[in-house]
């Protein structure tokens, strides 16, 4: 097995090239060479995982790496199967350092062993944003249209679309290629502003990559089925298989995917309305839950998608089929429920048209599905004018005698409308430098404040983030890197310091999976055997482990993180309080003790909260 990390620098200001190797023991993968190499170049870093190409199921997941536009530090952002294409050209990361003059497609070919193909090719992107399908869509078929005659199998391709020029959360779009087209199957480097890094700070619009290198990828089947059946008394299919079925088919739930389960699983505790949910009684939103979701939002998906089965992989073999589509609309949970009930969308034909919107500009759904709701709510509450911001009128915020489809369409339209104004910079309308720095500039200038309405999770001057879409206080903790999985999302109460606990190990947890670029679905068996798998191949269990803990700390070290500023996120921490003690009669005394400080003085006990989070991950991620 391989005994060096091979990366490939490329400076997109001169077009120079060179590979270079890092020794594994000092290195281990994507994250840990990502985290020095960000630090000493400020590069945009793509790479796999030692195990890319390999049987394992889940191990082609591309890693992003640098500092991310959004968050304005250290981030990491992942995209599902692109790194089984990336392995044909025999390296294990690449890092685009410097800016072209022109906005170019970066072209990467690597056919029967031969040096890496490297040409930089200017293009005039805003046009092709216009072509065909629109938006990153056409991108993508452009690039392959022009270049896929020049690889021996199927290439793969990562795409931005206007919102990387226009707005710092810009994410980076790919779909794997079947029968020289691009599926509608397309997966997402979606958080941190990888896309606008990748257009705004090296001028590359697209990559497009591919090959017929072979290379020494473990593909002994028989050898891992050993290691699975010592260590579950199963296969690793079967293994796979079991750990897999939420992101299939959950017969306790008789749906799938994170969409279904999701969904199915959330009553009471599903947040809509820009979080103004969490303000109604328990009975309230289980009543809208069961009326305006399980009832018509889940029950389309669940007749469309699930009894249809239709559902694919993202790219390479895997048996969790995790990919839920309606023809070319793929419902994934989250930017279905940001660009759903979180800006007062319950029906699937408004959320796919919101939701496709938003996709062909290339953002980041999430984030802007959280700024489109807290718009939609300052535009309702009156803090907005329709005129300013370059839009037709207000949302229909308000859910007495809500009408699914027509008022989940007429804010679909209205959405569609504020990205458009977001893009084109229609009025007051700006986020160049952000959500955050937007409100920030638009309530002095007010003398309102609108951000106290924004559920964002602040870092540094400039950088924000929309949480992950659960009502739990894991989602709002102080984070080096907060949007993804690095957190405790339980629903259960947790004394605040041992929150800050829970969030480390699982930040630590998670690290194992991206350094081996595993996707996380797979974590169940992933976390425990990633570190037996690369004893047995390399005789480094302990060495990744401790490199491991090591980048835990150094990105922990850049923890940046800002005490709420929004007063809507210390309503989402004292209602969740409330909720525990109301509807699951929680009565433990440190429970009690946390919910009646927040009753007595909500901004006084947030600020202890969060700082006592702040301490527990502190304490687990230190070095020594």
């Amino acid at each position: 097995m391989q005994s060096f990390l091979r990366n490939l620098f490329i400076d997109a200001g001169t077009g120079f090239y060179k590979l270079q190797r890092y020794k594994i023991g000092d290195f281990f993968g994507p994250v840990d060479l990502g985290i020095h190499l960000s630090r000493k170049y400020n590069s945009l870093n793509i790479g796999a995982g030692l195990l890319a190409g390999s049987i394992f199921p889940g191990s082609n997941r591309l890693i992003f790496t640098g500092n991310g536009p959004a968050w304005s530090g250290f981030y990491i952002s992942t995209m599902g199967g692109a790194s089984l294409v990336f392995d044909n050209l025999g390296i294990n990361g690449l890092s685009i350092v410097g800016k072209a003059s022109k906005y170019s497609i970066l072209y990467l070919n690597r056919e029967h062993g031969e040096e890496i193909e490297v040409e930089l090719v200017p293009v005039n992107v805003q046009d092709i944003w216009k072509q065909g399908r629109g938006g990153v869509y056409a991108l993508l078929d452009y690039v392959l249209e022009n270049f896929q005659h020049k690889y021996s199998s199927p290439p793969r391709i990562l795409a931005v679309g206007e919102a990387a020029l226009t707005t710092d959360c810009g994410a980076v779009c790919s779909a794997p290629v079947k029968d020289e087209k691009n599926t509608f199957v397309e997966t997402w480097a979606g958080r941190g502003g990888f896309g606008s890094k990748m257009l705004q700070e090296h001028g590359i619009v697209a990559i497009i990559y591919g090959g017929s290198y072979i290379d020494d990828d473990f593909r002994d089947r028989n050898v891992a089925n050993e290691w699975f059946v010592e260590k579950y008394q199963k296969k690793l299919s079967a293994k796979d298989i079991e750990a897999t079925t939420k992101y299939r088919f959950d017969p306790n739930f008789k749906t799938g995917g994170t969409f279904g389960v999701n969904y199915a699983k959330s009553f009471g505790t599903t947040i809509f309305m820009n979080y103004q949910s969490i303000y109604l009684s328990d009975d309230e939103r289980k009543d809208i839950h069961k009326k305006l979701i399980l009832e018509h939002y889940l029950k389309q998906f669940n007749e469309e998608t699930i009894d249809t089965k239709s559902q694919f992989n993202c790219g390479e073999p895997c048996a969790a089929v995790c990919k839920k589509t309606r023809d070319e609309y793929k419902k994934d949970y989250e930017p279905y429920q940001t660009l759903g009930p979180l800006t007062g969308i319950f029906d699937q034909r408004a959320a796919e048209k919101l939701n496709h919107h938003c996709d062909a500009y290339g953002f980041d759904a999430i984030s802007i599905g959280g700024a489109v709701a807290w718009i939609f709510e300052c535009l309702d509450k009156g803090l907005l004018n329709p005129a300013e911001i370059g839009v037709s009128g207000k949302p229909k915020f308000n859910l007495a005698n809500f009408n699914n489809v027509e008022d989940s369409m007429y804010n679909a339209d209205l959405g569609v409308e504020v990205l458009d104004s977001i893009v084109q910079k229609r009025g007051i309308m700006d986020f160049s430098e952000g959500a955050r720095k937007w409100g920030r500039r638009i309530s002095r200038q007010k003398g309102k404040n609108l951000l106290d309405l924004f559920v964002y999770n602040a870092f540094a001057r400039n950088g924000w983030m929309v949480p992950n879409q659960y009502w739990t206080p894991g989602a709002l903790s102080p984070l080096p890197i907060n949007g993804k999985y690095f957190m405790y999302y339980g629903n259960d109460f947790v004394d605040p310091r041992a929150l800050g606990q829970l969030n480390a190990e699982r930040l630590k947890a998670e690290l194992i999976l991206d350094n081996f670029g595993f996707c996380r679905f797979h974590r169940n068996w992933a976390e425990e055997m990633i570190p037996e798998i690369a004893e047995s191949l390399w005789g480094i269990k302990n060495e990744y482990l401790a490199k491991l803990k090591l980048t835990a700390s150094r990105i922990a070290c850049r923890n940046a993180s800002v005490f709420y500023e929004s007063e809507r996120n210390i309503d989402f921490i004292h209602n969740f309080l409330k909720r525990k003690k109301e509807v699951d009669k929680l009565d433990s005394p440190e429970f009690l003790k946390w919910l009646d400080y927040f009753n007595k003085d909500k901004y006084a006990a947030s600020l202890d909260f969060w700082y006592e989070t702040h301490k527990g991950i502190h304490e687990n991620l230190r070095e020594f």
